[in-house]
């Protein structure tokens, strides 16, 4: 088992009347985990789960009497992917309105759940995002293996919990295949707006050969056969089912900065070599270089929400391509991110990033450093 770094956040809440708490993340992250965990020592509690057609039917009737008599006794309910119940939110209002109750409730999508939500939970509800693994919470387990190899593992494989629990490399691809065929094109089935989800696992292979990179959706669309506009809303939803992360442009004064395009990282590296179909050491491979930069940049983001810092996240290129793979912005505060690779590579910082940014960081990290942005002082 891990040690969930937002595990004493979401206890606080715990215990709570009229609180609900919604657990925000990707399926097979740990929601379900890491809830059942910190309920274990709460008595009178009851766990609903959503993909069960009984309680979505239970739970879909919008009567306080009728939730009553379904929650009974009970002072902390934890409804598993709510976002497969029907208005949803309307069911959790009416019970932290008016019992003296704490509701948990978890969501694989948060385009489904915060539509299911909507307006009956604003300012009701405290909001939680739980990431794959990060490496804080492995390291424990890496502690007697040389970091570059503890590396290589979490570049081939990734960060999902269940890969870590695995023992050998064929029974990690195993898993990794399995996530794909059978939670993530089974999700996107679900989703009416997606009218040919075959498509969207096309756009996400072919995001999978780009990682880092700039992304230019007519490509995307020419070489899809479909619009600009449902390429757009595929990436969006994409988003929202915790597969990718939208990276945008910095600028603040600099007119030579590119600001209008995106570049898309995988939320995990495991699920993109799973869609390559390509497990190969890193010695052989000639991506190396672009998965060190996603799972590093995931790394920060998963970092900078496991400790509730409210950061932005951005890239900056110049249009003579001077450019920084990772810029964060806190507290008004600036500091950018190279990734390299190779060992004979150094990243010197931009000219025009010292120009226009005077009072901002710059730090260069590779193989032998790159615990030190991950950890704790």
């Amino acid at each position: 088992m891990f040690q969930r770094t937002i595990a004493q956040q979401i206890s606080e809440g715990l215990g709570k009347p009229n609180t609900a708490l919604i657990l925000y993340g990707p399926r097979q992250a740990g929601k379900t985990t890491i809830v059942k965990q910190l309920l274990q020592d709460i008595p009178d509690t009851i766990v609903f789960i959503g993909d069960d057609l009984y309680t979505q039917s239970l739970l879909a009737r919008h009567e306080l009497e009728n939730l009553k008599r379904i929650v009974g006794s009970a002072t902390t309910i934890f409804i598993d992917e709510a976002q497969r119940i029907e208005n949803t939110g309307l069911t959790i209002k009416l019970l932290v309105d008016n019992l003296p109750v704490t509701v948990i409730a978890s969501g694989s999508s948060s385009f489904e759940l915060a539509n299911r939500l909507s307006e009956p939970l604003t300012g009701w509800a405290r909001t939680f995002h739980l990431h794959p693994l990060s490496w804080e919470e492995t390291a424990a387990k890496y502690r007697m293996i040389d970091p570059e190899s503890a590396l290589e593992e979490m570049l081939r494989f990734g960060m999902y919990p269940r890969v870590h629990t695995l023992e050998s490399n064929q029974e990690k691809e195993e898993y990794l295949y399995s996530y794909i065929n059978s939670y993530l094109y089974r999700d996107l089935l679900e989703f009416e707006q997606i009218k040919k989800p075959r498509k969207v696992v096309d756009l996400l292979t072919l995001l999978a050969h780009q990682i880092g990179k700039e992304v230019a959706v007519s490509e995307l669309s020419n070489a899809l056969g479909l619009s600009q506009k449902t390429v757009e809303n595929y990436l969006d939803i994409l988003e929202k089912m915790f597969i990718l992360v939208n990276i945008r442009g910095f600028s603040r004064n600099l007119r030579k900065e590119v600001t209008k395009t995106s570049r898309y990282f995988f939320v995990d590296v495991g699920v993109r070599n799973a869609l390559i179909r390509s497990f190969v050491p890193l010695s052989v491979r000639n991506d190396a270089g672009e998965l060190f930069e996603n799972w590093f940049v995931m790394e920060r983001i998963k970092r900078a929400g496991n400790q509730r810092r409210f950061t932005g996240f951005y890239f900056w290129r110049t249009y003579d391509q001077q450019e920084i793979n990772l810029v964060e912005e806190l507290d008004g505060r600036l500091i950018g991110f190279e990734c390299k690779w190779s060992p004979i590579s150094i990243a010197k910082t931009p000219k025009d990033w010292l120009q226009s940014y005077p009072d901002a960081g710059f730090e260069a990290v590779s193989r032998g450093n790159w615990r030190g942005y991950l950890e704790e002082p």
